[in-house]
């Protein structure tokens, strides 16, 4: 019965021993926390802007394909008045 308090004592006074710094210890960023959170930043700006280049592409696309399609009419209209 002793062997078994004394080792729930030793395991606790372990557990509190291992966990003690995390508890007493401030958190204070250091430079490569503050690094990180930094490109953690830059990654975020980054996905912003892509998303807007994406969306000029896409638009830009639209446009192109608008003005093939056009030509591609002007084209038919072209022949089919050379042909009459």
């Amino acid at each position: 019965m002793m062997n078994k308090l004394n080792r729930a004592l030793l395991v606790l006074l372990a557990a509190g021993v291992l966990l003690l710094p995390l508890a007493a210890c401030e958190r204070e960023e250091g430079p490569m926390e503050e690094m990180g959170e930094s490109l953690d930043d830059a990654v975020d700006e980054l996905k912003g802007d892509t998303e807007d280049l994406g969306e000029h592409l896409e638009d830009a696309a639209d446009d192109l394909g608008d003005a093939i399609e056009d030509a591609g009419e002007d084209l038919e209209d072209a022949v089919d008045g050379d042909g009459q």
